[in-house]
């Protein structure tokens, strides 16, 4: 069954308002949601999902207050840290996308590590988007292929060079994409990618997801005729 869904994304939206609901720091709802990220993550590799993808930091929450953002990095230094020994026992590839140039050196420096310590495990491939937006990877692909652009002689040229320079080059499109926290929007994440997903959103706060939900939504995404334009 589970084989029909190879690519899961997931925004992964509610950890400051789960906190704020409980009078807390929204920082406590951060560190909350990556308990959540390794018990998804962890079910996935054992449910032959090939690709997991984590909306974890936007281009656009610099807007953040300064104390959350630092936090944030922070507490994503660690979890490479600590998620690297998850990572091998359950065979697990990490790597990233997005304009990581903007981190700091050691942070930049733990993300490569920590990939190429994982490149060779197959069960899943789990994808943290880190200062990532849709439209800010498109741009770049195009600005790092602009002659390549300007010598195509039609668009489904230009789709493919395109296609072969985004940060998930190599990567199947999306089936499914989740959003927890009620919202009902794309919020610039994988734009491209995403073009015939199958969308689901629910009111859950991300600390509050489950498997039990995540198998239920599976459930339903696997009831659905996917067409791909035909009929």
């Amino acid at each position: 069954m589970m084989q029909e869904l190879k690519h899961l994304a997931i925004i992964m939206d509610g950890n400051g308002r789960w906190a704020q609901n409980r009078g807390k720091r929204r920082i406590e709802g951060h560190k909350m949601g990556a308990n959540v990220v390794r018990t998804i993550t962890t079910w996935c590799a054992q449910n032959a999902i090939s690709t997991l993808t984590l909306y974890a930091f936007s281009t656009e929450n610099w807007k953040r207050p300064k104390y959350e953002v630092d936090f944030l990095m922070k507490m994503l230094k660690n979890y490479l840290d600590q998620e690297l020994e998850t990572y091998q026992k359950n065979n697990i590839r990490f790597f990233a996308i997005g304009d990581i140039d903007a981190f700091s050196s050691p942070l930049k420096e733990k993300i490569f590590e920590v990939q190429e310590k994982t490149s060779q495990n197959n069960a899943l491939t789990q994808i943290l988007a880190l200062n990532y937006g849709g439209k800010n990877e498109l741009s770049r692909a195009i600005l790092h292929n602009k002659e390549r652009i300007s010598q195509a002689s039609n668009a489904q040229e230009i789709e493919k060079v395109l296609e072969d320079s985004l940060d998930t080059r190599g990567i199947p499109s999306v089936d499914l994409l989740l959003r927890t926290g009620g919202e009902q929007r794309l919020s610039n994440f994988l734009l491209w990618q995403c073009s015939y997903a199958e969308l689901f959103f629910t009111p859950t706060l991300w600390p509050d997801f489950t498997i039990v939900e995540l198998n239920a939504i599976i459930d339903q995404f696997l009831k659905r005729h996917r067409r791909f334009g035909g009929l």
